[in-house]
C-alpha cells in the first residue's frame, strides 16, 4: 500500500502534463485556422503532431517543454490573429511580421506575462492599439509598424519599464504623444514616424537616459522641440512636421515668445497612470462570498495534510521532466541576441539564437587606420554575426529576396534594433582577393552618404562562415522594376505623372553625386545601373542601390552580373569594343531609364524609335490616360534620346542634364 500514494501522483502528473499539451495544442490549432484560413502555409500543424518534438514548424519550446516562440515571418499568412495565442502561457517571442494578416490585435494578447518580443509589422493590421499591452511587464521590443492602425498611442505603454524598442511608424495613428512614455527609462529607439500626431513632443521624453534614436518625422507636431534631443545628433528624426520650433536644430526656426506660452500645445497626458487605469487580466477563479470563501476554506483544511506530500512528490517529478527536456534540447538552445547600441549592449530573453559563433573577420578593426578608416566607419559600421544572423532568422528561405548564385544573396530582415534591413550576404570567393583592394572597396562604399543613394548601415565579415554581409536599409516599395509593364489589374501601381518627373530627377542626383569628387569620397562609376537597381522609398523618392559593389567584388563575379543588364539593354554598346566603363556609361543606362519611366515599360528597343520619329503619343504610358505635361515629356524624350546615343562623347554629363532638368 506503500507505494500506492506514489503511483497515483504519478497518474496526476501525468494527467497534469497531457492537459498542458493538449491545451498548447488546441491554442495552436486554433491560431492555425485564423492565420492560414487556406491551410497552405502551417500545413505541417496537426492534431497529433508534437509541438516540441519538431511538428510543428516555426515552433520552439522551453526547457520546461512549453511553447516558447512562434517564428512565422514571411509565410504568406493572410488570415487573422487568434486571442487563442493567449492560452501559451510561456510564450516569450510572437513574431508574425512581412505577412498579409488583416484585422484588430487581439487584447488578449496583453495576458502573456513572459512575453518579451511581439513582431507584428508589415502587415495589414487595423483597430487600435489595445490598452492591455501595459500588463506586459517582460516586453522588451513592439513591432507593430507599417499596418493600418488608428486611434491613440495608449498610455498605458509607459508602464512597460523594460522596453528597448517601440515601432509604431507607418501607420494612421493620430492624438498627441503620451509623456508617459517619457517613464520607458530603458528604451533605446523610438520611432512614430509617418502618422497623424499632433501636440508637442514631451520633455520627459527627451530626458530618457538611454534614448539613441527617435523619428517623428511625417506627423503634424508643433511647439518648442527640447533642447535635450540635441544630444541624439542624426538620430533624432523631425522633418515634416506642422510646426515646431526650436534652437540648435538644422531647419527649425528659432521659438518665438507666443510658441513659448501658447497655451494650446499642452503636453496632453500626465507622466503617470494610476495602476487601476489598466485593465487586469481576467481571474479565471471568479469571486466568492463570505459563505462560499468559509466552506471552501473548510474544505481545504480537511486536505492540506495529505495535499503537503502530494505537492512535495508532484514538484520532484516536474524537476526530473524539466531537467530531461533540458538536457534533450540544450544543444539546440544557446545564448540570446544582443542589442548593439553606440553606448550600451543588452541581452535580451529571446531564446531564438542558438549557434556556435565562429570568430569573426572584422576588416575595419584597429591597425587598418593606414587606409584610411575613420574612427567612426570603424564603429559605427561594425555588426557582428549574431546581429546578422538574428536579422535574417539564419537566412531563412522565407526571408529571401534574391539569389543571383552561390555566392550572392540578398535577405530582408529586422534588427534588434528595431529597424528594417536588407542584408547581401557575399561569399569571400567572390570579393577581391587581395586584402587591400577588398578594404578598399568597403572604404568607398561606407564614405557613400546621399538622399538618393540606399544608406548602408553596417557591415559584417566571418571568417569562420567565409562570407562578407552588406546591411542596408529597407526601402518600403522595392523597386522601380515592379511599376513598369503594369496591366489593368494593377492599375494602384500606375505612378503619376509627377511622380515619374521627380523619381528621373532622383536619379539624376544620384548618379551626380556617385561621378562627383568630394573630400569624403572619390569619382566613382556605378556601372550597372538599372531599374532594379532603383529602389523607391514610402514617398517614392529612388534610392540607388549597389552603388560602389563592384570595387568590393572579384573581376568574374562582375562580369557575371552585368549579364542581365546587357539583355535589358542597359550596357553601353563601346563596352563591347573598349571592355571598360566610363562616366557616360552610367548616363547611357540611365536614358534608357528615362524611356522607361515615361513609357512604363521594361524593354526599350522600340522606344527609341518612337521618340526618334517624334510619336510621342505612343511613347507615353497608356495608363496616364493623356493626364501628362507634353512639353516635358517632349523634353524628357529628348534628354533620353541624347543619353543614349551611340557616341559617348554626345552624351552629356549627369551636371548638364540637371541644370536641363531646372526647367521642368
Amino acid at each position: 500500500m506503500g507505494s500506492l500514494p506514489f503511483v497515483l501522483s504519478l497518474v496526476v502528473v501525468l494527467h497534469l502534463c497531457s492537459a498542458e499539451g493538449s491545451s498548447e495544442v488546441g491554442a495552436l490549432m486554433a491560431l492555425k485556422r485564423a492565420l492560414d484560413p487556406q491551410g497552405r502555409a502551417l500545413a505541417s500543424w496537426a492534431p497529433m503532431a508534437d509541438p516540441c518534438g519538431g511538428g510543428f514548424e516555426g515552433v520552439a519550446c522551453d526547457a520546461r517543454g512549453r511553447v516558447a516562440n512562434i517564428s512565422l515571418q514571411g509565410r504568406g499568412l493572410a488570415g487573422s490573429i487568434s486571442p487563442a495565442v493567449a492560452q501559451l502561457r510561456g510564450l516569450s517571442g510572437l513574431y508574425l511580421h512581412y505577412n498579409e494578416l488583416r484585422g484588430e490585435i487581439p487584447r488578449e494578447i496583453g495576458t502573456l506575462a513572459e512575453l518579451t518580443d511581439l513582431y507584428l509589422n508589415v502587415n495589414n493590421l487595423s483597430g487600435g492599439i489595445p490598452v492591455e499591452f501595459g500588463n506586459l511587464g517582460s516586453l522588451q521590443v513592439l513591432q507593430l509598424c507599417y499596418n493600418q492602425l488608428t486611434g491613440s498611442i495608449p498610455t498605458q505603454l509607459g508602464l512597460l519599464k523594460k522596453l528597448n524598442v517601440l515601432a509604431l511608424q507607418s501607420n494612421r495613428l493620430n492624438g498627441a504623444i503620451p509623456a508617459t512614455l517619457g517613464d520607458l527609462s530603458q528604451l533605446i529607439r523610438l520611432d512614430l514616424s509617418f502618422n497623424h500626431l499632433f501636440g508637442s513632443i514631451p520633455t520627459k521624453l527627451a530626458q530618457l537616459p538611454e534614448l539613441v534614436y527617435l523619428d517623428l518625422r511625417n506627423n503634424s507636431l508643433s511647439g518648442n522641440v527640447p533642447s535635450d534631443l540635441k544630444r541624439l545628433q542624426e538620430g533624432f528624426q523631425y522633418e515634416n512636421n506642422t510646426d515646431m520650433c526650436g534652437t540648435g536644430f538644422n531647419s527649425l526656426r528659432t521659438c518665438t515668445s507666443a510658441d513659448l506660452l501658447n497655451p494650446t500645445r499642452p503636453e496632453p497626458f500626465s507622466a503617470g497612470v494610476a495602476p487601476h487605469a489598466i485593465p487586469q487580466s481576467v481571474n479565471t477563479a471568479g469571486r466568492c462570498d463570505t459563505n462560499h470563501c468559509s466552506h471552501s476554506l473548510k474544505s481545504s483544511s480537511v486536505a492540506a495534510i495529505s495535499s503537503v506530500s502530494i505537492i512535495a512528490l508532484l514538484g520532484f517529478i516536474f524537476g526530473l521532466i524539466a531537467f530531461s527536456r533540458y538536457r534533450s534540447r540544450k544543444q539546440n538552445r544557446g545564448s540570446a541576441p544582443i542589442i548593439s547600441t553606440n553606448n550600451s549592449c543588452r541581452r535580451s530573453a529571446s531564446s531564438l539564437i542558438n549557434l556556435d559563433y565562429s570568430n569573426g573577420w572584422d576588416p575595419l578593426a584597429d591597425g587598418k587606420s593606414a587606409l584610411g578608416f575613420s574612427e567612426e566607419v570603424s564603429t559605427s559600421f561594425r555588426f557582428n554575426l549574431e546581429e546578422v544572423e538574428f536579422a535574417t532568422q539564419y537566412f531563412s528561405e522565407v526571408n529571401l529576396l534574391v539569389k543571383k548564385s552561390n555566392s550572392l544573396a540578398t535577405y530582408k530582415g529586422i534588427l534588434r534594433d528595431g529597424s528594417a534591413v536588407v542584408v547581401k550576404r557575399i561569399s569571400k570567393t567572390s570579393c577581391k582577393s587581395e586584402e587591400a583592394d577588398f578594404l578598399h572597396g568597403l572604404k568607398i562604399i561606407t564614405s557613400l552618404k546621399h538622399d538618393n543613394i540606399v544608406k548602408l548601415r553596417g557591415i559584417c565579415c566571418s571568417r569562420g562562415r567565409g562570407e562578407c554581409f552588406l546591411v542596408y536599409d529597407f526601402v518600403r516599395n522595392g523597386s522601380l522594376l515592379r511599376y513598369l509593364d503594369v496591366n489593368g489589374e494593377e492599375i494602384n501601381r500606375v505612378l503619376e505623372w509627377a511622380t515619374r518627373v521627380s523619381i528621373i530627377k532622383g536619379i539624376a542626383k544620384g548618379i551626380q553625386y556617385l561621378h562627383s569628387e568630394t573630400l569624403n569620397k572619390p569619382s566613382l562609376i556605378h556601372q550597372n545601373i538599372s531599374a532594379e537597381k532603383i529602389l523607391l522609398d514610402q514617398n517614392f523618392k529612388p534610392l540607388i542601390s549597389s552603388s560602389g559593389l563592384h570595387n568590393l567584388l572579384a573581376d568574374d563575379v562582375i562580369f557575371a552580373t552585368l549579364k542581365a543588364s546587357a539583355a535589358m539593354g542597359y550596357l553601353a554598346p563601346e563596352y563591347g569594343t573598349v571592355g571598360r566603363f566610363t562616366e557616360k556609361s552610367d548616363v547611357y543606362a540611365f536614358g534608357i531609364i528615362i524611356f522607361q519611366v515615361i513609357s512604363g515599360k521594361r524593354m526599350t528597343a522600340e522606344l527609341r524609335l518612337l521618340a526618334e520619329s517624334g510619336k510621342l503619343e505612343d511613347l507615353i504610358d497608356g495608363n496616364l490616360k493623356g493626364e501628362y505635361s507634353k512639353e516635358e515629356a517632349t523634353k524628357l524624350g529628348r534628354d533620353a534620346l541624347v543619353c543614349t546615343s551611340e557616341d559617348p562623347n554626345r552624351r552629356p554629363t549627369m551636371e548638364a542634364l540637371l541644370q536641363e532638368f531646372g526647367d521642368i
